[in-house]
């Protein structure tokens, strides 16, 4: 069969090889189109395993909501040409869609298609990292916010009221997220394992102070404590001062919103996105 140059077009619209390697695939497909796509996606896929060690370090991360549905997706790229691109800015829409509609906090073999289709066309090792699907309750408030450049995202679930003012409150708490970037929720989050080598770090600190060395033991002991707290004050998210108040903690702002609101709120569901992290 011919090959004609508005097969090779076609083929090339559809698949966004290149020109040669439409021809070659068409001539190997004795120029059926249906044919030649699925042998260029093929090789694409192939080639895609061999890609699958590189970087991934740019990407995006989105949001959707519906009513009281909300999805959270970050997919990755190699290069941030990639990432701004139109076509893979629709990709990553649409797999916090697919989130939406299926309510699962996993990334699915509709998803994993998805990400096949963009990663053939652009020749780069892309994912779908991590989803995940959060129902807010009746009697809850939740905020979201994805950062200008598209690489930090939160969700926040205030439980106990749905109000503009605690949803506000919750906005607000997704903004923090982004800025301080906590590595805990709250101290019992934090391993044990975590707490001891940070104890030693300190302790060996001190150990190479000589003013700490003439302190007593119980004085140290103290010292090293109130290192600890200082410390998992700043990683965790309910002890850190408030971004827009910081005369206050996360945990005593929720507690002046509570007044406000007259009802004793609680923090439910906090996803935190950083791209790559």
């Amino acid at each position: 069969m011919a090959i004609t140059a508005a097969d090779i077009k076609t083929l090339r619209e559809n698949t966004g090889a290149g020109m040669l390697e439409c021809k070659k695939a068409l001539a190997e497909a004795n120029g059926d189109l249906a044919e030649a796509e699925k042998i260029l996606k093929e090789k694409g896929l192939a080639a895609m395993e061999k890609r699958s060690d590189r970087a991934t370090g740019e990407g995006r991360i989105v949001i959707k909501q519906e009513g009281n549905k909300i999805a959270i997706a970050e997919v990755t790229c190699e290069t941030d040409f990639v990432a701004n691109n139109e076509d893979f800015i629709k990709v990553a829409e649409k797999a916090a869609e697919i989130t939406l509609k299926n309510g699962k906090s996993e990334v699915t073999d509709e998803h994993k298609a998805l990400i096949d289709e963009i990663a053939i066309k652009f020749r780069e090792n892309m994912a779908i990292r991590r989803v995940d699907f959060i129902e807010v309750g009746a009697n809850a408030s939740a905020g979201t916010y994805v950062h200008s450049d598209n690489k930090t995202g939160a969700v926040v679930v205030v439980d106990g009221a749905s109000s503009e003012d605690v949803k506000a409150f919750a906005k607000d708490c997704c903004l923090h997220l982004a800025a301080f970037t906590p590595a805990y929720i709250k101290k019992e989050d934090v391993p044990e394992s975590y707490v001891n080598e940070q104890k030693e770090i300190f302790q060996a600190q001190m150990a190479a102070d000589e003013k700490m060395a003439s302190k007593p033991e119980n004085v140290k002991a103290g010292i090293l404590q109130g290192k600890i707290n200082k410390h998992l004050a700043e990683i965790c998210f309910v002890d850190q001062a408030f971004v827009k108040d910081d005369k206050v903690t996360v945990a005593k702002k929720l507690d002046e919103v509570s007044k406000a609101a007259g009802n004793k709120l609680s923090f439910g569901k906090i996803v935190l996105y950083v791209l790559g992290k």
